[in-house]
């Protein structure tokens, strides 16, 4: 229903509904009826696992969101986030901002395992990323968009790459926008894209400077609301406790919505990195008032942002490889 609502509203825009669904890139041809003929029940499959996993628990969703976006913000959409350590390869896993974090990899491999019974050697790990993606969101009660296919994988890993291109919790406004930029996305996709908070969690060493020591004063964060913060120092303390988990959107944490913005408004922002979006930029400020006040344009704009996002610098035609297991390169 909402991926008509998201076309008949494109329309309304004069924009053409074909810009969702396929763009050309380095090259290469990205076009969601790739797998059409080579593997027709390739969206059927990665459906059904996500489905599964995400009944069993809610969090995965948000898990696998995150994936395809620490996968991409690294080398471009090509599954180098999958990859283990071996050989020359330095796994993207060890990075900051993946260490201890990241998660949802089982959940890739079990849908790996089943499309290589079903086609085998055809659906590249990159490509079952984005559609995880998707369908989390679908899942959870967000928009749909149709996601254009036909990536294929790295031979690859860049740890620095994974270090230095993620925007991190406590990076100011303007880093946070030029690691956007730098991606060839902006003002517009940094927000809706950071809407994605709606749903999962964050750790205590996450946030903790907010509650503590913002900067370097010994002082909490003052943009932080203070009811809210000293609820979270219960469970987040001066120290200890860095693995404590903490809903994103404390209001409907395993809902798709638009309260996380709402949450901005009230000074409940959980991250540093959501907060700014509120107070440190106007253009920024009214594109959250915005989406605080209509959903319908939130995830009108979320799934065109995400459809930008799995553009990132694939690789197509005959770059790259068809991981047969997407936790290592094939022999």
């Amino acid at each position: 229903m909402v991926h008509y609502i998201i076309v008949i509203t494109l329309l309304a825009l004069g924009l053409s509904p074909h810009c969702l669904s396929s763009k050309t890139v380095g090259g290469g041809y990205l076009y969601p009826q790739f797998y059409d003929h080579s593997c027709p029940k390739a969206q059927e499959i990665v459906r059904n696992v996500v489905a599964k996993a995400v009944a069993k628990e809610p969090r995965m969703a948000a898990s696998l969101l995150r994936l395809h976006f620490h996968d991409c913000f690294v080398k471009g959409c090509d599954a180098s986030i999958l990859l283990d350590s071996s050989g020359s390869i330095i796994s993207e896993k060890r990075s900051n901002p993946n260490r201890n974090s990241a998660r949802g990899f089982e959940v890739i491999d079990e849908i790996k395992a089943v499309m290589e019974k079903e086609c085998p050697h055809t659906v590249s790990c990159a490509d079952i990323m984005a559609l995880a993606a998707r369908d989390s969101t679908v899942l959870t009660g967000g928009p749909s968009w149709e996601v254009p296919l036909g990536r294929r994988d790295a031979r690859g890993a860049s740890l620095s790459g994974s270090n230095n291109n993620i925007p991190a919790p406590n990076n100011t406004f303007q880093t946070i926008l030029t690691k956007f930029k730098l991606q060839g996305l902006g003002i517009v996709d940094l927000v809706a894209l950071s809407g994605s908070h709606t749903i999962g969690n964050a750790r205590c060493t996450s946030f903790r400077q907010r509650l503590y020591n913002q900067s370097g004063n010994g002082q909490p964060d003052n943009t932080l609301d203070q009811s809210y913060a000293s609820q979270l120092r219960r469970n987040c303390p001066r120290s200890g406790g860095d693995q404590n988990l903490f809903f994103l959107d404390f209001v409907s944490p395993i809902k798709f919505d638009n309260s996380y913005f709402k949450n901005l408004l009230a000074n409940k922002g959980l991250l540093n990195s959501d907060q700014v979006l509120f107070t440190k930029n106007g253009e920024s400020r009214e594109l959250v008032k915005t989406y605080a006040y209509n959903q319908e344009l939130f995830f009108l704009q979320f799934a065109k942002s995400m459809i930008k996002m799995g553009n990132i610098s694939p690789l197509t035609g005959s770059r790259g490889e068809i991981r047969q297991n997407c936790r290592k390169i094939n022999a």
